[in-house]
């Protein structure tokens, strides 16, 4: 296993140990399982980002309220 040193913002830090403390684990079993979790989310061999595009857009008909009303339904 290595031994690393890392900066942490301080908000960070304090929810990583709430979150220790309330599943009672270690701070650093907090640290592996995050770091566990975001590479499961980007495996090897993934595209990078700069090879994806906006896809087309299709025509979705015309909208079911006037657009004077959108700001007042969305609150809804």
């Amino acid at each position: 296993m290595v031994k690393t040193q890392v900066q942490i913002p301080d908000a960070l830090f304090r929810e990583a140990k709430r979150l220790a403390a309330e599943n009672e684990m270690s701070f650093a079993e907090v640290v592996r399982r995050g770091l566990e979790e975001i590479i499961r989310h980007h495996p090897p061999g993934r595209s990078k980002a700069e090879t994806w595009t906006v896809p087309d857009p299709f025509d979705m008909g015309e909208p079911l309220a006037p657009e004077e009303e959108w700001t007042a339904l969305s609150h809804d």
